[in-house]
């Protein structure tokens, strides 16, 4: 990989490597294996786009700005849910209970 290290950036690799064209083209390849060792000649097997640098960046960047929402809401929703279950049976007990 040391000859693609000045024209690919390595977060971009990571990304396009889990694409679905790519895991799709493992899964047919490996047949039910897994790859222990991802080394530069299994890489090389792939077609991988390389854009300028400057492209790279930029869907980087637009990934990671994905990641860090998705991350955010995965941390932030189970709160949010309990949250909201105890609104529930707040509401429910308010609703429920007459008074005899």
């Amino acid at each position: 990989m040391s000859e693609y290290h000045d024209k690919l950036n390595t977060e971009y690799l990571y990304y396009y490597l889990e694409t679905s064209v790519v895991k799709g083209y493992w899964e047919g390849k490996i047949n039910g294996q897994s790859i222990s060792n991802l080394n530069s000649d299994i890489i090389k097997e792939v077609n991988i786009p390389i854009p300028s640098l400057s492209v790279q960046q930029h869907i980087v960047s637009k990934l990671d700005k994905f990641d860090k929402i998705i991350n955010d809401i995965k941390q932030g929703l189970p709160k949010e849910i309990e949250l909201r279950q105890k609104q529930y049976e707040y509401y429910r007990e308010k609703l429920l209970n007459f008074e005899k």
